[in-house]
Formats: C-alpha cells, structure tokens, sequence
C-alpha cells in the first residue's frame, strides 16, 4: 500500500481549495493499491485555509517541540499539524503502507525542501511535519518530483 496526498490525486484539500493534480503521478499509481491522505484536515484544519509555513526549524523540530507551524496571519497551527501527523501514522500504520508520495515543499508533507517560514517564496532545506513522523516510524517518503526513482 501506497499512502499519496490527496491533493496530488486532485481532491481539493490544499490550503486554498484547490488542488494539486498530477497525471504523471496517477498513471504511476494505476495499478498500485494507495491510501490518498491530507494531514492538516485530518488535523483539523479546514479547506480552504490560511497557508501556513514552518518558523524556527523543520518538522522534526516542530515534533519536538523546538518549532512552530504559523499561518500567514501569526496564528499557531502547530497542535492541528502534530495531529495530522499522528493521524497520517495511525493510517500508515493500520494499512501496512509502505512508502509514502507527498507533495513536494508543503509544510506537512515537504521532503527535501520547504518554505522558510518568511512567507516569501524562499525554500530551505526541510522536511514537513507528517514526512518527519511517517520517516520517524521507519516509512520512506517521497515527493511527486522524486518519485520515479521509486517505482
């Protein structure tokens, strides 16, 4: 089993409502059982939402608590990330998963890079708080960028 981010599937629960559909991710997956996930709803959070960026560190510091998940408006979302996270796992866990496709620089599922917290464009080298805890139980991840080294 496969757990994707749902946005990348095309279901509209990205901060903004829409979606991140990508034909080249589906047509990988066709034939693959897969478990589409949004950490922040599953979190909590609602679609849409204020985007939100990690500030002081990445996602294991946000685990440990060493950093904070701020939207655009100053508002602390750390608590509805750290849920997403752990509800992601519970799932992953539950349905033998094994390797996750997330979406690239996203502040739950980011590998590789995220934004900086400056909600200015910049990345940094990061991962999200889901790919942080999904990684901390021993599930590799993945973005749509890299997955074709996978499958």
């Amino acid at each position: 089993m496969i757990l994707v981010s749902a946005c990348l599937l095309g279901i509209n629960c990205k901060y903004n409502g829409k979606n991140n559909e990508n034909p080249r991710l589906i047509k990988l997956l066709e034939e693959k059982g897969f478990l589409p996930v949004c950490p922040e709803e599953l979190g909590g959070l609602t679609t849409p939402r204020l985007p939100a960026e990690i500030q002081g560190g990445e996602g294991k510091d946000v685990l440990d608590g060493r950093a904070k998940v701020i939207n655009v408006e100053g508002e602390d979302v750390t608590e509805q990330f750290i849920r997403g996270a752990e509800e992601t796992v519970k799932l992953a866990k539950n349905m033998d998963v094994h390797f996750a496709v997330l979406k690239a620089r996203s502040p739950s599922c980011g590998a590789g890079d995220i934004y900086d917290g400056s909600f200015s464009g910049r990345l940094t080298k990061g991962e999200g708080v889901t790919t942080a805890l999904l990684k901390k139980h021993g599930i590799e991840v993945y973005t749509e960028e890299s997955i074709s080294e996978k499958i």
